[in-house]
């Protein structure tokens, strides 16, 4: 397998993107070569100093770089030796059969979505953010790519997700919510109901790879078995900046409150394994990345503050999507849905 690396994508780049490369490459070697996209003598200038000398870690010359601040589509079009661009071009071409970026998020969804296409069956393409709970690991989807969704699109998010939850994540049997203001049928909005009639009654048809809870809330994104959260990009963004917001803020507090006095520094230090446990286990890092569900090709989206070990398991997550065939399996999926008859929601 091969996988397109932006190099340049990320407040840090592109020297962590390199490390990631680096410590992935020694630990795996299923993957076939790890194509770094950047200015080339800066690549290898980054390279020497980390010590990346694997002979499957190449470089593709890109001269410009599309930065976290700029308009994403427009800044796309407007640099098209960007290195997320000439990544995608990679996949497109089929030098590379994933992409992973920790750049500016709407030039990679636009990359992927402009470049590579959507899957046959597929709507709209949808970010899978992970979310820690009680029983796993719950995806938000859509974390940001598609802000207006339609009913039919958040259809489509349950099928990609639940099979991306059974094929990497071994789920055996997915189950999906829709993110509402309560659990009662009644509550919601126009759009969450026109979404709720028509996933059950793929789910009453047999067709859905999938249990349907119906509506759930904020509380069971992390207390309540669910492997695939539904909403739009813009509820989904804001859901999910809102919780790693609070994440700091809770980190942030404990410290200055432990350091008050003696004996709350000493029960620190006794409760310091705790703590780090619950720190590696909320921490964006362990996961690496959301994978953007729908394009034609395996695509990983990071964090912008992404480290080496970000990368390192952002790379490993496009690597195990790749392994597990999870494409494939989604066109699969869908073609069930797009051959039964639709209800009238739309």
């Amino acid at each position: 397998m091969n996988i397109a690396l932006d190099a340049m994508g990320g407040d840090h780049a592109p020297l962590v993107n390199l490390e990631g490369a680096r410590d992935l490459l020694a630990e795996n070697s299923e993957i076939k070569s790890i194509i770094l996209t950047g200015p080339i003598e800066q690549l290898k200038k980054a390279a020497q100093e980390c010590g990346l000398t694997d002979p499957r870690a190449t470089f593709v010359d890109a001269t410009e770089v599309v930065g976290m601040e700029e308009s994403g589509v427009k800044t796309l079009r407007r640099k098209k030796n960007s290195s997320i661009s000439v990544a995608a071009d990679l996949v497109k071409n089929g030098e590379a059969q994933a992409l992973v970026s920790a750049g500016n998020t709407g030039a990679a969804v636009a990359a992927a979505t402009v470049k590579l296409r959507l899957l046959k069956g597929v709507p709209r393409a949808g970010i899978a953010s992970p979310m820690p709970n009680e029983f796993g690991v719950c995806n938000l989807l859509d974390a940001g790519a598609n802000p207006e969704a339609k009913p039919l699109h958040l259809l489509g998010y349950a099928i990609m997700g639940s099979v991306y939850a059974r094929e990497v994540l071994k789920v055996s049997d997915p189950h999906v919510g829709v993110m509402s203001n309560g659990e009662e049928e009644e509550k919601g909005t126009a759009f969450t109901k026109e979404t709720m009639v028509l996933l059950k009654h793929h789910v009453e048809s047999g067709n859905a790879p999938f249990t349907l809870r119906g509506n759930v809330e904020g509380h069971d994104l992390f207390q309540t078995r669910l492997d695939v959260c539904l909403c739009d990009g813009f509820t989904g963004n804001i859901v999910l900046k809102s919780c790693e917001a609070t994440a700091k803020a809770m980190s942030k507090w404990m410290k200055e409150e432990f350091k008050k006095n003696p004996v709350r520094i000493a029960g620190a230090l006794l409760g310091k394994g705790a703590f780090k446990a619950v720190k590696d286990r909320t921490n964006y890092e362990s996961y690496g990345g959301s994978p953007l569900l729908g394009v034609n090709g395996v695509v990983i989206i990071s964090h912008g503050g992404s480290s080496a070990l970000a990368i390192k398991n952002a790379l490993k997550m496009a690597a195990e999507a790749l392994k597990h065939e999870v494409n494939p399996k989604i066109e699969e999926a869908l073609a069930k849905i797009t051959a039964s008859t639709e209800p009238a929601a739309k």
